[in-house]
């Protein structure tokens, strides 16, 4: 068997030279992250046009999707199989998000309206409108009896959902508006846009507490915040994701390898023991770094378009991810690391 490689030295090798140095257990380098290690379980078709949104059930066994094609689907995450299709949008659906007892799904589309759907009934049973153009973002508090949007209307919108009616508009941003989540505990909104600045509010005042901005200003794709929501982590398009401390307005880690020019992508992280980022990418992979490190510790591929819609289990290593136009398909990804 052949020697491992030595290291090169610029000196005058000695007389004789010596013998090659014998191979040893432990290789030159640190060894590869083993875990997670994902591996496509499920191909879920049904969606006739692009998959813009992915969120799985607050208990992660059930998944919703939602498109171009003004549907929103349901899907059993542990047999792929479709549940439900909920139809009633008048054009394209940006974004879903799920009320945190299960019960209830609200969609953002480009017919203007917020609408939300009773999953036990498989029906709408509320209509909000007040956005003046596409509402692209949505996201409930904790006690879900609030929700907050974005739209291209450069507004950032609080909707009381008993009522259904605004509570405040906040003049957030210059460009549209493209991602906006709560806090933990609902005392925080953060929202992103075009125009590159990501702002902190105050969701009982409505007040600004805070601007980050990088220093190239790219457009902000997609924000939320850590589970834990002692930061927020931002998608760009310069191809880059950044974890933000917004209490010292520091960008505390970055994550590249995965393209991000064009498209409104989603980034998650996960909330299980395996900490990691996932992001879609506009070369039709799914990419997942190590929280810490900041490496790349797969590449997932499978889709045959740009992967734009990601979403991660709330308490298993299992992912979501869909194709554009060109793939229009949903894959689930589950750990295999153990078996």
């Amino acid at each position: 068997m052949e020697a491992a490689p030595q290291e090169l030295v610029l000196e005058p090798a000695p007389e004789p030279a010596p013998e090659p140095a014998p191979e040893t257990k432990d290789p030159p380098f640190p060894a590869p992250q083993q875990k997670p290690f994902f591996k496509q379980k499920y191909i879920l078709s049904g969606h006739t046009k692009s998959v813009a949104s992915l969120k799985f059930s607050p208990d992660g066994s059930n998944l919703a999707s939602c498109g171009a094609d003004k549907l929103i689907k349901l899907w059993d995450t542990y047999t792929g199989e479709i549940l439900h299709t909920l139809e009633g949008h008048e054009e394209g659906i940006s974004d879903i998000a799920w009320s945190f007892n299960g019960e209830f799904l609200a969609s953002a589309s480009d017919d203007k309206t917020i609408r939300i759907w009773d999953l036990a009934l498989g029906t709408e049973v509320k209509c909000m409108q007040g956005h003046t153009s596409f509402v692209f973002c949505v996201n409930y508090n904790p006690n879900s009896n609030l929700l907050v949007s974005g739209g291209f209307d450069e507004t950032v919108r609080v909707w009381d959902v008993a009522g259904g009616k605004s509570l405040k508009v906040l003049p957030a941003h210059s460009d549209p508006v493209t991602s906006v989540d709560f806090n933990h505990d609902g005392t925080l909104i953060v929202s992103c846009a075009m125009d590159g600045l990501i702002r902190i509010w105050d969701t009982d005042s409505g007040q600004c507490l805070k601007t980050l901005v990088d220093d190239d200003n790219p457009i902000c794709s997609n924000v939320k915040f850590s589970p834990n929501s002692r930061f927020v982590l931002v998608s760009t398009q310069d191809s880059t994701i950044r974890l933000w401390n917004y209490h010292t307005s520091r960008c505390v880690k970055t994550y590249v390898g995965h393209t991000n020019r064009t498209y409104c992508i989603f980034a998650c992280l996960s909330n299980t023991k395996e900490k990691y980022i996932v992001s879609g990418s506009e070369d039709h992979k799914v990419y997942v770094w190590n929280l810490q490190t900041c490496q790349v510790m797969q590449a997932l591929v499978g889709h045959r378009d740009t992967t734009l819609a990601i979403a991660t289990h709330p308490t298993q290593d299992i992912i979501a991810s869909a194709g554009l136009e060109k793939d229009l398909t949903i894959r689930l990804w589950f750990d295999e690391s153990s078996a």
